[in-house]
């Protein structure tokens, strides 16, 4: 388990996650973070830099040339091992487990040896202190990598994560972390369990506008992020990756709902 550690960070911190190989939206993020007086010191990424869009190697390359902190998520880990799937944690012959196999082997074949040995040295996780909290970034979970914790997750799920956590980093106040590609906060006795959410892919709420966040004083506040989707979708049309996900950085909708929770299904959200 690798662990860095930013030190005490001062002024507004931006987290984000997933720029799943959307360089429009990693370009439109960084255009903004100067007149929100964030440098790239204090923007950190929760990881799967590369996923369903057009391009990967780009995107990287945007990513490496920022200098922001960054933890790895399953596709640098599974890219950094020459693996041959994305270890996304779909099961096997579901509708995600199947779209994911084109865009990780588009993927496989845009990213180059220096970019798979830069992925193999992220670190596992990040610690900083801010306005007085220990705050820790990781991907899914320590437990799996992989792990789905959603806004409706049990509390069991987060106790167990942030459990094995503390065991590696003492208390803790904060985690941020990414994965599922939907932002969210939520309190779990002491420590405030956030989602960054995902700038490269909508988060299944019907508009092309994706999300992160900045944590100030008073917390984390989640924001849209517009940018030009036309250009996303472009590339990927460009690049055959036609199986669904180019539908959905237009429409805001996922090509498959089956690895949400039934409450967080675009049905049950419209009955609430």
């Amino acid at each position: 388990m690798d662990v860095r550690d930013l030190g005490v960070l001062t002024g507004p911190v931006l987290v984000f996650g997933g720029p799943y190989s959307n360089l429009s939206a990693l370009r439109e993020l960084i255009a903004r973070a100067p007149g929100l007086c964030i440098p790239p010191e204090r923007m950190i990424c929760t990881g799967d830099l590369v996923a369903y869009c057009a391009e990967a190697s780009e995107t990287v390359d945007e990513i490496r040339a920022l200098g922001c902190p960054v933890v790895a998520g399953n596709c640098e880990k599974q890219l950094a091992g020459n693996a041959m799937n994305c270890g996304c944690g779909f099961e096997k012959d579901t509708r995600c487990d199947v779209l994911s196999g084109a865009w990780f082997a588009h993927a496989d074949r845009a990213i180059g040896a220096p970019d798979r040995r830069w992925m193999g040295g992220l670190p596992d996780m990040i610690t900083f202190q801010h306005e007085g909290r220990r705050c820790v970034v990781l991907h899914g979970g320590i437990s799996d990598i992989s792990r789905f914790l959603w806004s409706v997750s049990p509390e069991a799920e987060f106790q167990e994560e942030i459990d094995l956590i503390q065991s590696l980093t003492g208390r803790i106040d904060m985690v941020i972390g990414g994965h599922s590609g939907i932002a969210f906060q939520r309190q779990l006795g002491d420590v405030t369990w956030v989602n960054a959410g995902a700038i490269g892919m909508p988060p299944n709420h019907g508009r092309p506008e994706t999300q992160f966040g900045i944590l100030d004083a008073s917390g984390v506040v989640f924001h849209d992020l517009a940018y030009d989707h036309a250009a996303a979708h472009g590339a990927m049309t460009a690049a055959g990756l036609t199986q669904g996900y180019d539908a959905a950085v237009m429409t805001g909708y996922w090509p498959s709902e089956e690895v949400l929770p039934p409450a967080l299904r675009r049905a049950a959200v419209a009955k609430g």
